[in-house]
């Protein structure tokens, strides 16, 4: 019965909104959790018949599943997405979610490392191992350009402009966007290319990829977590960290130096400046500083 209001939600996220593949998955899991309930109640009802009170009873049902606050309002988002596409194709009249509030959730940022924590732990790197200067050369990527995981391992060495200092990277929904990159990290990645990936057989369809395994395919994003996980540990650093500490800590360093936000929100490839603004909540201390350093009533 919603198969066909899915298929066409499926090829307007596609089409219109340019959203990647993870991203259409999520929607359509969202969708398809609601049709699970819709016939556990008994009431599997077209688009256009459900209520208000049809989407209350489901929160009440995932909340009892014991979902998180974050996978609610995940779920929301995706409903309330959904039924702008029925608005839009006029597949219903009302949209049921208008009065919908998405849980309260507590704005959690992630652990920053300092630009000392970030030297220590890729000093922690084995450089007498190929694998050693692989990783140099990815870290140094990471923190230079505040990649995403997913941008780093899609690297292609197609993407480097190593003359001009700059890299292409695709972001979320195939979204291009430039970023310059630090002589350090140019200097790391290009070491890498000409004395140890050159010594990689390299399986078909691999060929344009940056960082490449011992197999000559490219790393996925469980091996660079696990990467990093086990150089904090070496450092000695106990914070919760993970591939996106380093995009965050790159975009958090470029704000408390006084970056421009909207600088910041084109490097970080955010559709939205509010986004980047959670790269604003910065130490109080380095704020009490600033204030010392630089406003008149202070000294």
């Amino acid at each position: 019965m919603w198969d066909p209001y899915k298929k066409g939600f499926k090829a307007y996220l596609q089409l219109e909104r340019s959203l990647s593949d993870n991203s259409v998955e999520a929607y359509m899991r969202d969708i398809e959790k609601l049709t699970q309930y819709l016939q556990h109640a008994g009431t599997l009802k077209s688009p256009g018949q459900v209520k208000l009170n049809d989407l209350q009873d489901f929160l009440k049902w995932i909340g009892e599943l014991g979902m998180s606050a974050t996978s609610q309002a995940r779920i929301i988002s995706g409903i309330k997405s959904f039924y702008k596409y029925c608005l839009i194709e006029q597949i219903s009249k009302h949209d049921p979610t208008a009065l919908i509030d998405a849980p309260k959730l507590k704005k959690s940022l992630p652990d920053t490392l300092s630009f000392d924590e970030i030297e220590n732990m890729i000093g922690q790197i084995d450089l007498s191992k190929p694998e050693g200067g692989r990783n140099k050369a990815m870290l140094e990527l990471l923190y230079s350009c505040g990649l995403r995981v997913s941008e780093l391992v899609n690297l292609k060495i197609s993407q480097l402009y190593f003359d001009v200092g700059f890299i292409r990277a695709l972001g979320k929904g195939d979204k291009e966007r430039l970023i310059p990159i630090g002589r350090s990290a140019i200097k790391y990645v290009n070491i890498y290319l000409k004395n140890i990936r050159v010594h990689i057989p390299i399986k078909p369809g691999n060929e344009d990829i940056v960082f490449l395994n011992r197999r000559g395919t490219k790393l996925t994003r469980v091996m660079i977590f696990l990467i990093i996980k086990e150089l904090a540990k070496k450092a000695g650093i106990r914070k919760t960290i993970s591939p996106h500490t380093f995009r965050h800590s790159f975009a958090t360093h470029l704000v408390e130096g006084g970056a421009d936000l909207r600088a910041v929100q084109e490097m970080l490839g955010h559709e939205s400046i509010t986004t980047t603004q959670i790269y604003t909540h910065l130490d109080r201390e380095f704020l009490r500083k600033t204030l010392e350093e630089f406003h008149p009533a202070f000294k």
